[in-house]
C-alpha cells in the first residue's frame, strides 16, 4: 500500500507503515510494523516460522473496524517462548541461541536442485517490483521455481515481513515445504531471512545485498546455498557450491 504527500509542492508516492497486531484464538501475540496488504499471509508466514503453526489456518481481520489486527484459529503448536512477540519493520528478533533452535525445527537441506550459477545472477531482475518502482521504500521477496521461473512475490516496508508474506501464500497454496524451489530477497541478507527460509524448507536464497555473518553460519549448518550481490549478471556464493554449476 502506497499514500501520497506533498514534497515540495511535488506529489510523491510513499510506503504505508502500520502495527499490525496477531491474534490466536483471541490472545494476542505478536506485533509487527508492516505495510497494510495480504496480512492473512503475513500472519500465518510469521506463526509458521515460529514453528508455532504447521499447515494452514483460517486467518483474517477480526471486524471490518479493526484492520490492524488478524485472528487466526488455534491452537498453536506449542506455547511461544515469548509470550508476546514484537518487530519492527527493519529486521526480527534473533540470536546465537536461535542457531540450535533452527537446526531442531528445521532438517538440513535435501541435496539439489542442481542450477547454473547465471539462473541465480538473474533473479533479482525477475523479482516484480512494482510499488517499489513507484515510491522507492519497500523490499520484496520472491519465491521461485529451480528454473528461475517466479512462482509468488510480496512486498512491505519490512524485508522479513515480506518473505513471511510469500510463505505464508505458499503455505495456503500447499506448496511447503519448499525443497525444490529458491528465495529471492531485494536486499542484504540477514540471518532471520536465512532462518525463515531454512524453516519453510528452501535450499537456496539469493540476495541483491551481502549476508551477515550470522547468515552464512545458519546457512552452512543447514546445508543451504547462499548467495549474496546478485545483480548486473553476477552473484557471490557463499555456502553450498555444490548445487551452482558453471556457467
Amino acid at each position: 500500500m502506497l499514500t501520497s504527500v506533498l514534497r515540495e509542492g511535488i506529489r510523491d508516492e510513499v510506503a504505508v507503515e502500520e502495527p499490525l497486531e496477531i491474534r490466536v484464538d483471541g490472545e494476542p501475540i505478536a506485533v509487527t510494523m508492516r505495510t497494510p496488504g495480504n496480512d492473512e499471509e503475513l500472519a500465518l508466514g510469521f506463526l509458521y516460522g515460529e514453528g508455532l503453526i504447521d499447515g494452514p489456518r483460517q486467518a483474517g481481520p477480526t471486524s471490518e473496524l479493526e484492520g490492524n489486527i488478524v485472528e487466526v484459529s488455534g491452537p498453536l503448536n506449542r506455547e511461544p517462548a515469548n509470550r508476546r512477540f514484537y518487530t519492527t519493520s527493519s529486521c526480527g528478533v534473533c540470536g546465537k541461541g536461535a542457531l540450535e533452535e533452527v537446526a531442531v525445527k528445521a532438517p538440513r537441506a535435501r541435496p539439489g536442485p542442481f542450477l547454473a550459477r547465471s539462473v541465480l545472477a538473474a533473479l533479482p531482475e525477475r523479482l516484480s517490483q512494482p510499488a517499489f518502482a513507484r515510491s522507492g521504500g519497500l523490499h520484496g521477496a520472491g519465491i521461485f521455481t529451480a528454473a528461475g521461473a517466479l512462482e509468488i512475490v510480496r512486498e512491505d516496508v519490512g524485508r522479513h515481513n515480506a518473505l513471511d508474506k510469500a510463505i505464508g501464500r505458499a503455505l495456503l497454496d500447499g506448496l511447503l515445504p519448499l525443497t525444490g524451489s529458491l528465495i529471492c530477497v531485494s536486499g542484504r541478507i540477514p540471518f532471520e531471512l536465512v532462518q525463515k527460509a531454512a524453516l519453510a524448507g528452501a535450499p537456496v536464497i539469493v540476495g541483491v545485498g551481502a549476508p551477515t555473518s550470522l547468515a552464512i553460519s545458519l546457512a552452512q549448518e543447514q546445508g543451504m546455498t547462499l548467495a549474496g550481490f546478485a545483480r548486473a549478471g553476477s552473484v557471490n556464493v557463499y555456502t553450498g557450491m555444490e548445487r551452482v554449476q558453471e556457467p
